[in-house]
């Protein structure tokens, strides 16, 4: 097994955490003792002000591995590191507020204000630096962990689809084995993995276990193995020190809305439903206005050079509106920059058969109706920036599945209009994994499992990537 990255990205964390809390820490205490005399730097109201610096940074260290903010199952994608990093330094400082109250210390708070913000900028930083070279490597293949799959034909080849479509999570497919399986099961060629046996006894798997040398055994939904026999598998694969996954038939749900609760030794899975209540929505909307807000005041130097060159680029009005479908299946008014002639709308019928879109949604790379200014606006997003005010009046949310168009809604699938239980946003997750270039069942499937599972996290998230796929300006016509 290949478990040297794993040592080695441990140790580059761990040296990573530590100078980012000296850095930030030390920092601290001169910004807010190092003064001309010097004295204070060493102690200033009977504290040793060095030595509580040195402590803090020892504890915040060893806090942050023991809530398990370098652990390697998670190293490289996803927020789960993030929230345990954050989750160790809020509870250093509350446990530091707390024990100066209980001793009575006189704790500088210019001090704590100071550390605790930049530690937690520091190792945000580091941590973003060293996933994005453990990124980089995974896409040249290394660094990743081998998974030997069991179950059957349908499971295995949905669960290696979804292992390869998602390589940044660290989990390489190596082979599989089918138990129960006829001799002459096969899997989809484009898959190209070996496979290594049918017998469904433990001993055949453990075999095959130890012929595949994998990092981990993940076992896909349906796998037609009786208890006993993946329980004895567990016991073999933890003797052998191989990590065994279990990926049950659930899709599109995130980890927040799944609960295990052991009973009688079955871990029964829980999924709750979708966070679509009246106090979610109240917080959605308090999070639109307030960014959207924000975003129009800074942004509204912008807004007058965009108008301008508009003006000045070809003739006819600056802002096009068009209706959309919102929430609930209501229409209302968009609002975006122009970017194309003024009668592009009549020239669409000519254009249709030509059209590179997914089916459902019209797309023209080289769309003649789009101006020469038009084309710099679409190529960074500016002509959405009217959209802003969409948010502002409630017909739009900063982050949401796509505004469609009523002739696209009306050729919805039954389940596509869950789309609609949510307002559109001005981006979203299908703004930040391709856009034009997604399928229209991936277009779908991105924006139910956001529909399904959304959060003030997730939001903040996106609106983050949104940024980096703006300029990437992948998928951008």
């Amino acid at each position: 097994m290949n478990s040297d990255w794993r040592r080695r990205y441990t140790r580059i964390l761990a040296w990573a955490d530590a100078l980012a809390v000296l850095w930030a820490m030390a920092g601290a205490l001169v910004l807010r003792f190092g003064t001309a005399s010097g004295q204070e730097l060493v102690s200033a109201a009977g504290q040793p002000y060095i030595l509580v610096t040195l402590l803090l940074s020892g504890v915040w260290w060893c806090m942050l591995g023991l809530w398990g903010s370098r652990e390697t199952t998670f190293m490289g994608h996803g927020t789960e590191e993030y929230k345990r990093l954050l989750s160790a330094s809020f509870w250093l400082f509350g446990l530091v507020a707390v024990v100066s109250y209980i001793f009575q210390l006189e704790t500088a708070r210019g001090y704590v204000a100071l550390a605790l913000p930049a530690g937690v900028l520091s190792l945000l930083v580091a941590r973003v630096l060293v996933r994005s070279y453990l990124r980089s490597e995974r896409r040249m293949g290394a660094s990743s962990s081998t998974v030997l799959l069991i179950g059957g034909v349908y499971g295995v080849s949905h669960l290696a689809h979804a292992l390869r479509s998602q390589p940044m999570a660290g989990y390489r497919p190596a082979a599989v084995y089918l138990p129960g399986a006829p001799a002459s099961a096969t899997l989809d060629s484009s898959l190209e993995l070996p496979i290594l046996g049918q017998d469904p006894s433990v001993a055949s798997i453990i075999a095959a276990v130890r012929h595949a040398n994998p990092d981990a055994v993940a076992l896909s939904s349906g796998v037609p193995l009786p208890p006993r026999v993946v329980r004895e598998l567990g016991w073999a694969l933890a003797d052998m020190k191989v990590k065994m996954i279990m990926a049950p038939a659930l899709t599109d749900v995130a980890g927040p809305r799944i609960h295990t609760q052991p009973v009688a030794g079955l871990p029964l899975i829980h999924v709750s439903t979708p966070n679509l209540g009246s106090g979610q929505r109240l917080l959605k909307r308090l999070f639109d206005l307030g960014c959207a807000s924000l975003l129009i005041a800074v942004l509204s130097p912008l807004f007058l050079v965009v108008a301008c060159i508009i003006r000045l680029d070809s003739p006819g009005p600056i802002l096009f509106k068009q209706e959309r479908v919102g929430a609930g299946g209501h229409c209302f008014r968009m609002y975006k920059f122009r970017s194309m002639v003024v009668d592009a709308e009549d020239r669409l019928d000519s254009l249709r058969a030509q059209s590179e879109g997914n089916g459902v949604l019209f797309k023209l790379k080289a769309d003649p109706r789009i101006t020469r200014a038009g084309g710099f606006l679409r190529r960074y997003s500016l002509d959405e920036l009217p959209q802003l005010f969409n948010v502002l009046n409630g017909s739009m949310s900063l982050v949401g599945p796509r505004p469609p168009l009523p002739s696209e809604v009306e050729l919805y699938k039954s389940h596509v209009h869950r789309r609609l239980m949510v307002r559109p946003g001005l981006t979203g997750l299908w703004q930040v994994s391709g856009r034009s270039l997604l399928s229209w069942d991936d277009t779908v499937r991105l924006d139910l499992y956001y529909v399904e599972n959304w959060s003030i996290a997730g939001d903040i998230a996106i609106l983050l990537k949104t940024f980096r796929a703006v300029l990437a300006r992948q998928g951008a016509y």
